[in-house]
């Protein structure tokens, strides 16, 4: 089983744990596959931990520690975000009854999606797949344009009928789901990569491609969050899933973005560099920066985001302090209890 769990809420963890065990008894051998490190403690006998191709250690992971087993598979501490109290500013990026029909039968629609995320705060997201993330993250992109200029605003300008480029003009970074094919180019380099959504730096002049100062930024964005790659002439597909999510994200962070919306950020990402890219998110909100993360990584969103909301059957619930929320109450949302979002505004958003 190759990380089981991405898509499950608590519960249906628990209850799928629950299975899983009952098989093992009855004499079924399981092969778990996963980055999660509380889940291969609390139910592996046998755990074999890889880095770079190769086995690292081999242990009972029920004797071991989350920190233990991180120093075997980065092979060092693993660090723990640094995160200080939200100061937010004023709304950055505004949602308002956002109505958005499924553009494929397979799809979810969306149905008045209301909310606000701040400059200088993280609004976290949750939801099983397939309940309109796919959909909200096209509306907020401008991959798909919306009737209605109001239905978002920002950085205080409507921007419903603009497409992704106009909006990154104004300020907007976005990191996709899918490193290859939307989030990088896999035949291109790395360099030719940085060149798809960077503005200025003297990476064009007068119409005219500097190679030097695209493979520097390039160069830049590979040193400053540890991309491992021989160059910066390297296709992004010969990189690994995690190095190729460090450089997307470093990429559109240098940006110096108002408003970065962040699509599983650490999707197959191994403990190291999900701690890089959380602190990095972190830091950019602390720099007055508004940050969205839709992810279905639960434990992530409680642990970077100052602000959660559920989305459910094309719906989302009001946002509400982290703090003040569980993973069980959230768990509860994402399975679809009290879905519904509350007229207009909420009043945690509009404060």
């Amino acid at each position: 089983m190759d990380e089981p769990t991405s898509v499950l809420t608590p519960q249906a963890v628990l209850s799928l744990f629950d299975t899983l065990r009952t098989l093992a008894a009855e004499g079924c051998s399981i092969l778990y596959i996963s980055h999660k490190l509380d889940e291969i403690r609390a139910l592996c006998h046998r755990a074999t931990v890889l880095r770079a191709g190769k086995v690292t250690g081999q242990c009972d992971p029920r004797h071991e520690t989350a920190a233990s087993l991180a120093r075997m598979m980065i092979g060092a501490d693993l660090p723990h975000p640094r995160h200080r109290e939200a100061t937010a500013g004023a709304p950055a990026l505004v949602v308002d009854a956002l109505d958005v029909r499924a553009a494929d039968p397979f799809g979810t629609t969306l149905r008045g999606i209301s909310f606000a995320v701040h400059a200088g705060e993280i609004v976290g997201i949750a939801g099983v797949s397939g309940n309109g993330q796919k959909e909200l993250l096209a509306a907020l992109s401008g991959e798909r344009t919306q009737a209605r200029k109001n239905a978002i605003v920002l950085c205080g300008k409507p921007a419903g009928r603009l497409g992704a480029a106009a909006r990154r003009r104004r300020g907007l970074a976005f990191v996709p789901e899918e490193r290859l094919g939307r989030g990088a180019v896999p035949e291109m380099s790395l360099a030719e990569n940085a060149l798809l959504t960077t503005r200025g730096g003297g990476l064009v002049r007068r119409g005219f491609i500097s190679a030097d100062a695209v493979r520097a930024c390039a160069a830049k964005i590979i040193a400053a969050f540890g991309v491992r790659t021989p160059d910066p002439e390297a296709a992004a597909r010969s990189l690994s899933g995690g190095n190729l999510q460090k450089f997307i994200v470093g990429r559109e962070i240098s940006q110096q973005p108002k408003v970065l919306i962040a699509a599983q950020p650490t999707w197959g990402v191994d403990v190291g560099a999900s701690a890089q890219i959380r602190q990095a998110l972190i830091d950019l909100r602390d720099q007055g920066v508004a940050v969205l993360v839709v992810s279905e990584e639960l434990d992530e969103l409680m642990e970077i985001s100052d602000r959660l909301a559920v989305i459910a059957q094309g719906r989302l619930s009001d946002p509400r302090p982290a703090h003040a929320t569980s993973a069980e109450e959230i768990g509860l949302l994402m399975a679809g209890a009290h879905r519904t979002q509350g007229t207009g505004m909420p009043a945690a958003v509009a404060g």
